[in-house]
Protein backbone atom coordinates (compact mmCIF):
# COMPACT_ATOMS: atom_id res chain seq x y z
CA UNK A 1 0.00 0.00 0.00
CA UNK A 2 1.29 3.42 -0.89
CA UNK A 3 1.19 6.72 1.20
CA UNK A 4 -0.80 8.03 -1.76
CA UNK A 5 -3.23 5.19 -2.91
CA UNK A 6 -5.99 6.94 -1.62
CA UNK A 7 -5.67 8.96 -4.41
CA UNK A 8 -7.20 9.16 -8.34
CA UNK A 9 -5.52 11.13 -10.95
CA UNK A 10 -5.95 11.49 -14.30
CA UNK A 11 -2.92 12.85 -16.47
CA UNK A 12 -3.57 14.55 -19.21
CA UNK A 13 -0.02 15.30 -19.87
CA UNK A 14 2.42 13.52 -22.75
CA UNK A 15 6.41 14.22 -23.23
CA UNK A 16 8.73 14.36 -20.13
CA UNK A 17 7.56 17.06 -17.42
CA UNK A 18 4.10 16.18 -17.03
CA UNK A 19 4.64 12.63 -17.16
CA UNK A 20 7.32 12.57 -14.82
CA UNK A 21 5.35 14.68 -12.13
CA UNK A 22 2.67 11.77 -12.46
CA UNK A 23 5.19 9.01 -11.88
CA UNK A 24 6.13 10.50 -8.94
CA UNK A 25 2.59 10.01 -7.75
CA UNK A 26 1.76 6.90 -9.27
CA UNK A 27 5.52 5.22 -7.46
CA UNK A 28 3.84 6.56 -4.44
CA UNK A 29 0.50 4.56 -4.53
CA UNK A 30 -1.59 6.67 -6.15
CA UNK A 31 -3.70 5.42 -9.09
CA UNK A 32 -2.78 7.42 -11.96
CA UNK A 33 -5.59 7.13 -15.24
CA UNK A 34 -3.72 8.31 -18.39
CA UNK A 35 -5.92 10.11 -20.89
CA UNK A 36 -4.40 9.87 -23.43
CA UNK A 37 -5.54 11.64 -27.17
CA UNK A 38 -6.26 9.88 -30.42
CA UNK A 39 -2.46 7.99 -31.39
CA UNK A 40 -1.10 8.15 -27.56
CA UNK A 41 1.70 9.93 -26.24
CA UNK A 42 3.91 11.66 -28.23
CA UNK A 43 7.16 9.72 -27.02
CA UNK A 44 5.25 6.58 -27.27
CA UNK A 45 7.11 5.83 -30.25
CA UNK A 46 11.13 7.72 -29.45
CA UNK A 47 13.78 5.58 -29.05
CA UNK A 48 15.97 3.55 -27.84
CA UNK A 49 14.42 0.54 -28.51
CA UNK A 50 15.41 -2.95 -27.04
CA UNK A 51 15.14 -5.20 -30.01
CA UNK A 52 12.75 -4.21 -33.01
CA UNK A 53 10.96 -0.76 -32.80
CA UNK A 54 8.22 -2.41 -35.09
CA UNK A 55 7.32 -5.31 -32.28
CA UNK A 56 7.80 -3.42 -29.29
CA UNK A 57 4.82 -0.91 -27.97
CA UNK A 58 6.66 1.42 -26.89
CA UNK A 59 10.74 2.78 -26.20
CA UNK A 60 12.58 3.24 -23.13
CA UNK A 61 11.44 7.18 -23.02
CA UNK A 62 8.07 6.87 -22.62
CA UNK A 63 8.69 3.60 -20.11
CA UNK A 64 10.49 5.06 -17.96
CA UNK A 65 8.29 7.71 -17.27
CA UNK A 66 4.76 6.52 -17.17
CA UNK A 67 6.07 3.31 -15.43
CA UNK A 68 2.99 2.08 -13.37
CA UNK A 69 0.03 3.94 -14.77
CA UNK A 70 -3.26 3.09 -17.21
CA UNK A 71 -3.84 4.10 -20.00
CA UNK A 72 -7.25 5.35 -21.64
CA UNK A 73 -7.58 6.81 -25.54
CA UNK A 74 -10.14 9.65 -25.29
CA UNK A 75 -11.02 12.43 -28.02
CA UNK A 76 -12.00 15.66 -26.18
CA UNK A 77 -13.83 16.05 -29.44
CA UNK A 78 -16.13 13.53 -29.40
CA UNK A 79 -19.16 13.79 -27.32
CA UNK A 80 -19.30 10.59 -26.06
CA UNK A 81 -15.48 10.47 -25.17
CA UNK A 82 -15.90 14.04 -23.52
CA UNK A 83 -19.12 12.62 -21.62
CA UNK A 84 -16.76 9.93 -20.37
CA UNK A 85 -14.39 12.25 -19.19
CA UNK A 86 -16.44 14.49 -17.24
CA UNK A 87 -17.84 11.07 -15.69
CA UNK A 88 -14.03 10.38 -14.63
CA UNK A 89 -13.75 14.10 -13.29
CA UNK A 90 -16.58 13.75 -10.81
CA UNK A 91 -14.56 10.81 -8.78
CA UNK A 92 -11.00 12.30 -9.25
CA UNK A 93 -8.58 13.30 -6.70
CA UNK A 94 -6.23 15.27 -8.58
CA UNK A 95 -5.85 16.32 -12.48
CA UNK A 96 -2.62 16.97 -14.13
CA UNK A 97 -2.16 18.86 -17.91
CA UNK A 98 0.76 20.30 -19.47
CA UNK A 99 -1.03 21.93 -22.52
CA UNK A 100 -0.43 25.02 -23.43
CA UNK A 101 -2.61 28.04 -21.74
CA UNK A 102 -6.14 27.76 -23.26
CA UNK A 103 -6.23 24.26 -24.63
CA UNK A 104 -7.92 22.97 -21.54
CA UNK A 105 -10.71 25.71 -22.39
CA UNK A 106 -11.34 25.61 -26.62
CA UNK A 107 -13.06 21.92 -25.07
CA UNK A 108 -14.60 23.67 -22.33
CA UNK A 109 -13.05 21.85 -19.91
CA UNK A 110 -10.87 24.36 -17.98
CA UNK A 111 -10.70 24.72 -14.38
CA UNK A 112 -13.67 26.59 -13.98
CA UNK A 113 -15.50 24.11 -16.03
CA UNK A 114 -14.21 21.00 -14.25
CA UNK A 115 -14.44 22.28 -10.47
CA UNK A 116 -18.33 22.52 -11.59
CA UNK A 117 -18.61 19.02 -11.88
CA UNK A 118 -16.20 18.19 -9.00
CA UNK A 119 -15.41 21.25 -6.35
CA UNK A 120 -13.26 19.32 -4.66
CA UNK A 121 -10.80 19.15 -7.56
CA UNK A 122 -7.14 19.58 -7.13
CA UNK A 123 -6.45 21.05 -11.10
CA UNK A 124 -2.57 21.06 -12.20
CA UNK A 125 -0.83 22.79 -14.63
CA UNK A 126 2.29 22.39 -16.28
CA UNK A 127 3.51 24.84 -18.58
CA UNK A 128 6.32 26.85 -20.17
CA UNK A 129 5.37 30.50 -18.93
CA UNK A 130 2.86 29.13 -16.00
CA UNK A 131 -1.18 29.85 -16.44
CA UNK A 132 -2.85 33.62 -16.63
CA UNK A 133 -4.75 32.71 -13.63
CA UNK A 134 -1.54 32.90 -11.16
CA UNK A 135 0.53 36.00 -13.10
CA UNK A 136 -0.56 36.83 -16.98
CA UNK A 137 2.36 37.58 -19.18
CA UNK A 138 2.86 37.94 -22.52
CA UNK A 139 4.86 34.72 -23.08
CA UNK A 140 2.40 32.41 -22.17
CA UNK A 141 0.73 30.55 -24.80
CA UNK A 142 4.03 30.35 -26.88
CA UNK A 143 5.87 26.85 -26.68
CA UNK A 144 8.41 25.51 -24.19
CA UNK A 145 10.61 22.79 -23.72
CA UNK A 146 13.73 22.12 -21.94
CA UNK A 147 16.06 23.85 -23.92
CA UNK A 148 13.98 26.95 -23.66
CA UNK A 149 13.31 26.97 -20.13
CA UNK A 150 17.58 26.50 -19.39
CA UNK A 151 18.30 29.13 -21.90
CA UNK A 152 16.13 31.43 -20.39
CA UNK A 153 16.57 30.87 -16.66
CA UNK A 154 20.31 31.62 -16.93
CA UNK A 155 21.35 27.84 -16.26
CA UNK A 156 22.98 27.81 -19.42
CA UNK A 157 24.55 31.15 -18.99
CA UNK A 158 26.36 29.82 -16.05
CA UNK A 159 27.10 25.89 -17.11
CA UNK A 160 30.07 24.91 -19.24
CA UNK A 161 33.70 26.08 -19.49
CA UNK A 162 35.05 29.28 -18.97
CA UNK A 163 36.28 29.90 -22.77
CA UNK A 164 33.24 27.88 -24.13
CA UNK A 165 29.41 28.79 -25.05
CA UNK A 166 26.61 28.54 -23.06
CA UNK A 167 25.79 24.81 -21.99
CA UNK A 168 22.38 22.68 -21.65
CA UNK A 169 22.79 20.79 -18.28
CA UNK A 170 22.25 17.25 -19.88
CA UNK A 171 19.83 15.43 -18.19
CA UNK A 172 16.26 17.93 -19.02
CA UNK A 173 15.66 19.67 -15.49
CA UNK A 174 13.92 22.32 -17.26
CA UNK A 175 11.11 19.38 -17.36
CA UNK A 176 12.40 17.43 -14.37
CA UNK A 177 13.05 20.01 -11.68
CA UNK A 178 9.46 21.77 -12.81
CA UNK A 179 7.93 18.41 -12.49
CA UNK A 180 9.14 17.96 -8.86
CA UNK A 181 7.86 21.47 -7.45
CA UNK A 182 4.65 20.44 -9.26
CA UNK A 183 4.52 17.62 -7.76
CA UNK A 184 4.86 19.02 -4.09
CA UNK A 185 2.59 21.78 -4.96
CA UNK A 186 -0.32 18.83 -5.65
CA UNK A 187 0.60 17.26 -2.26
CA UNK A 188 0.32 20.31 -0.39
CA UNK A 189 -2.90 21.23 -2.34
CA UNK A 190 -4.08 17.70 -1.15
CA UNK A 191 -3.07 18.56 2.59
CA UNK A 192 -5.09 21.80 2.30
CA UNK A 193 -7.83 20.27 0.94
CA UNK A 194 -7.45 17.23 4.02
CA UNK A 195 -8.03 20.29 6.27
CA UNK A 196 -10.38 22.78 4.61
CA UNK A 197 -12.79 20.53 2.11
CA UNK A 198 -11.68 22.84 -0.52
CA UNK A 199 -9.70 22.41 -3.97
CA UNK A 200 -7.70 24.69 -5.45
CA UNK A 201 -5.76 25.19 -8.51
CA UNK A 202 -1.63 24.42 -9.03
CA UNK A 203 0.28 25.79 -11.42
CA UNK A 204 4.37 25.58 -12.22
CA UNK A 205 5.83 27.09 -15.16
CA UNK A 206 9.51 25.41 -16.69
CA UNK A 207 11.20 29.19 -16.99
CA UNK A 208 9.69 29.98 -13.12
CA UNK A 209 11.31 26.62 -12.21
CA UNK A 210 14.84 26.85 -13.74
CA UNK A 211 15.34 31.04 -11.69
CA UNK A 212 14.07 29.25 -8.74
CA UNK A 213 16.80 26.31 -9.38
CA UNK A 214 19.42 29.06 -10.30
CA UNK A 215 19.19 30.54 -6.88
CA UNK A 216 23.09 31.36 -6.33
CA UNK A 217 22.82 33.23 -9.63
CA UNK A 218 19.94 35.45 -8.96
CA UNK A 219 21.17 35.98 -5.05
CA UNK A 220 24.58 36.62 -6.93
CA UNK A 221 22.91 39.28 -9.20
CA UNK A 222 21.61 41.01 -6.20
CA UNK A 223 24.54 41.30 -3.85
CA UNK A 224 27.20 42.30 -6.54
CA UNK A 225 25.31 43.78 -9.04
CA UNK A 226 27.11 41.41 -11.57
CA UNK A 227 26.19 39.17 -14.01
CA UNK A 228 27.70 35.81 -12.84
CA UNK A 229 28.70 33.30 -16.02
CA UNK A 230 30.18 30.36 -16.61
CA UNK A 231 33.58 28.56 -14.78
CA UNK A 232 33.47 25.19 -15.81
CA UNK A 233 33.19 22.59 -12.57
CA UNK A 234 34.17 25.08 -10.04
CA UNK A 235 32.43 27.22 -7.42
CA UNK A 236 32.53 30.89 -7.01
CA UNK A 237 32.34 30.90 -3.49
CA UNK A 238 33.89 27.70 -2.66
CA UNK A 239 37.81 25.63 -3.28
CA UNK A 240 38.70 23.45 -4.25
CA UNK A 241 35.80 22.65 -5.04
CA UNK A 242 35.99 21.21 -8.66
CA UNK A 243 36.94 18.37 -11.01
CA UNK A 244 40.36 17.13 -11.66
CA UNK A 245 41.72 14.70 -15.02
CA UNK A 246 43.86 11.82 -13.48
CA UNK A 247 45.82 9.40 -15.49
CA UNK A 248 42.60 7.47 -16.76
CA UNK A 249 40.06 9.57 -16.03
CA UNK A 250 38.55 12.14 -14.19
CA UNK A 251 37.43 12.62 -9.61
CA UNK A 252 35.85 15.36 -7.96
CA UNK A 253 37.41 16.96 -5.04
CA UNK A 254 35.22 18.65 -2.29
CA UNK A 255 38.01 20.19 -0.02
CA UNK A 256 36.13 23.61 0.68
CA UNK A 257 36.67 24.10 4.39
CA UNK A 258 39.90 24.57 6.97
CA UNK A 259 39.93 20.53 7.69
CA UNK A 260 39.15 19.15 4.60
CA UNK A 261 41.89 21.27 3.17
CA UNK A 262 44.20 20.60 5.56
CA UNK A 263 43.43 16.81 5.05
CA UNK A 264 43.94 17.35 1.40
CA UNK A 265 47.69 18.58 1.70
CA UNK A 266 48.47 15.79 4.26
CA UNK A 267 47.43 13.06 1.60
CA UNK A 268 49.05 14.94 -1.36
CA UNK A 269 52.28 15.49 1.08
CA UNK A 270 52.30 19.38 0.58
CA UNK A 271 51.77 20.28 4.53
CA UNK A 272 53.15 23.49 3.60
CA UNK A 273 50.02 24.73 1.54
CA UNK A 274 47.42 24.17 4.50
CA UNK A 275 49.82 26.79 6.83
CA UNK A 276 50.53 29.37 3.27
CA UNK A 277 46.27 29.33 2.62
CA UNK A 278 44.63 28.84 6.18
CA UNK A 279 41.45 29.91 5.67
CA UNK A 280 38.26 30.03 2.14
CA UNK A 281 39.25 33.71 1.36
CA UNK A 282 43.08 32.89 1.19
CA UNK A 283 42.25 29.97 -1.09
CA UNK A 284 39.61 31.80 -3.64
CA UNK A 285 42.41 34.47 -4.12
CA UNK A 286 45.05 32.14 -4.87
CA UNK A 287 42.76 29.55 -6.73
CA UNK A 288 44.41 29.34 -9.93
CA UNK A 289 48.23 28.35 -8.60
CA UNK A 290 46.21 26.36 -6.00
CA UNK A 291 44.19 24.58 -9.08
CA UNK A 292 47.63 23.91 -10.53
CA UNK A 293 49.09 22.34 -7.60
CA UNK A 294 46.06 20.38 -7.46
CA UNK A 295 45.88 18.88 -11.07
CA UNK A 296 49.35 17.72 -11.23
CA UNK A 297 49.26 15.86 -8.23
CA UNK A 298 45.76 14.06 -9.76
CA UNK A 299 47.14 13.68 -13.23
CA UNK A 300 49.95 11.60 -11.63
CA UNK A 301 47.24 9.28 -10.75
CA UNK A 302 44.27 6.68 -11.39
CA UNK A 303 40.73 7.81 -10.41
CA UNK A 304 40.33 5.08 -7.90
CA UNK A 305 44.23 5.59 -6.30
CA UNK A 306 43.36 9.06 -5.50
CA UNK A 307 39.50 8.25 -4.28
CA UNK A 308 40.98 6.07 -2.26
CA UNK A 309 43.34 8.16 -1.25
CA UNK A 310 41.31 10.65 0.36
CA UNK A 311 38.80 8.17 1.47
CA UNK A 312 37.34 8.94 5.01
CA UNK A 313 39.42 12.37 4.85
CA UNK A 314 37.99 14.90 2.01
CA UNK A 315 35.04 13.98 0.43
CA UNK A 316 36.26 13.03 -3.39
CA UNK A 317 34.20 10.87 -6.22
CA UNK A 318 35.35 9.38 -9.28
CA UNK A 319 33.12 10.85 -12.64
CA UNK A 320 30.86 7.75 -13.65
CA UNK A 321 30.20 6.58 -16.54
CA UNK A 322 26.35 4.90 -16.69
CA UNK A 323 28.32 1.55 -17.10
CA UNK A 324 30.06 1.95 -13.73
CA UNK A 325 26.96 3.35 -11.97
CA UNK A 326 25.01 0.14 -13.77
CA UNK A 327 28.37 -1.63 -11.60
CA UNK A 328 27.97 0.14 -8.35
CA UNK A 329 26.29 -1.76 -5.54
CA UNK A 330 25.22 1.00 -3.90
CA UNK A 331 22.64 1.60 -6.44
CA UNK A 332 21.54 -2.14 -6.25
CA UNK A 333 21.69 -2.19 -2.58
CA UNK A 334 19.47 1.06 -2.41
CA UNK A 335 16.61 -0.34 -5.60
CA UNK A 336 18.18 2.21 -8.01
CA UNK A 337 17.68 0.15 -10.43
CA UNK A 338 14.37 -1.53 -11.43
CA UNK A 339 13.55 -4.59 -13.87
CA UNK A 340 10.50 -4.22 -15.85
CA UNK A 341 8.73 -6.13 -18.66
CA UNK A 342 8.90 -4.45 -22.64
CA UNK A 343 6.12 -5.60 -24.42
CA UNK A 344 7.11 -6.69 -27.79
CA UNK A 345 10.73 -8.44 -26.43
CA UNK A 346 11.50 -11.36 -24.67
CA UNK A 347 13.83 -8.94 -22.32
CA UNK A 348 13.03 -6.76 -19.30
CA UNK A 349 14.51 -3.70 -19.10
CA UNK A 350 15.64 -1.39 -16.39
CA UNK A 351 14.65 1.62 -15.14
CA UNK A 352 15.36 4.07 -12.17
CA UNK A 353 14.15 3.65 -9.09
CA UNK A 354 12.41 6.03 -6.69
CA UNK A 355 14.73 7.93 -5.33
CA UNK A 356 12.42 9.01 -2.30
CA UNK A 357 12.49 6.44 0.52
CA UNK A 358 9.99 5.57 3.13
CA UNK A 359 9.66 3.24 6.05
CA UNK A 360 6.16 2.13 5.82
CA UNK A 361 4.92 3.02 2.31
CA UNK A 362 8.05 2.83 0.04
CA UNK A 363 7.77 4.44 -3.18
CA UNK A 364 8.56 1.91 -6.05
CA UNK A 365 8.05 1.76 -9.96
CA UNK A 366 4.30 -0.36 -9.66
CA UNK A 367 5.00 -1.77 -13.28
CA UNK A 368 5.76 -1.49 -16.39
CA UNK A 369 4.16 1.47 -18.78
CA UNK A 370 0.58 0.62 -19.92
CA UNK A 371 -0.23 -0.50 -23.95
CA UNK A 372 -2.26 2.53 -25.45
CA UNK A 373 -5.89 2.44 -24.30
CA UNK A 374 -4.75 -0.83 -21.97
CA UNK A 375 -7.27 0.09 -19.09
CA UNK A 376 -10.52 1.24 -20.86
CA UNK A 377 -12.79 -1.64 -19.54
CA UNK A 378 -11.39 -1.73 -16.12
CA UNK A 379 -11.64 2.41 -15.82
CA UNK A 380 -14.67 2.98 -17.78
CA UNK A 381 -16.70 -0.13 -17.45
CA UNK A 382 -18.58 -2.57 -19.64
CA UNK A 383 -20.90 0.11 -21.17
CA UNK A 384 -17.45 1.40 -22.76
CA UNK A 385 -16.43 -1.96 -23.64
CA UNK A 386 -19.48 -2.45 -25.94
CA UNK A 387 -19.20 0.92 -26.66
CA UNK A 388 -15.56 0.73 -28.31
CA UNK A 389 -17.34 -3.07 -30.10
CA UNK A 390 -19.80 -1.07 -31.46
Amino acid sequence: MGALSNLRVLDLTQVLAGPYCTMLLADMGADVVKIERPGGDLIRSNPPFVDDPEAEAYGGYFQSVNRGKKSIELNFGDENDRADFLSLVEEADVLVENYRAGTMEKYDLGYETLTEYNPDLIYSSIRGFGDPRTGETDRQGQPSFDLIAQALGGVMEITGQEDGPPTKVGPGIGDLFTAALNCVGILAAVNHRAQTGEGQYVDTGMYDSMISMTERAIYQQSYSGEAPTRQGNSHPTLFPYDAFETADGYAVIAAFNDRHWSDLCDVMDRPELADQYPTTADRLQNREPLRAELEAWAAERETDALVDALEGKVPAAPVQTTEEIFEDPHVHARDMLVPVEQPGSDTDVEIAGSAIKMSETEPRPRGRAPLLDEHREEILGEEAETTADD
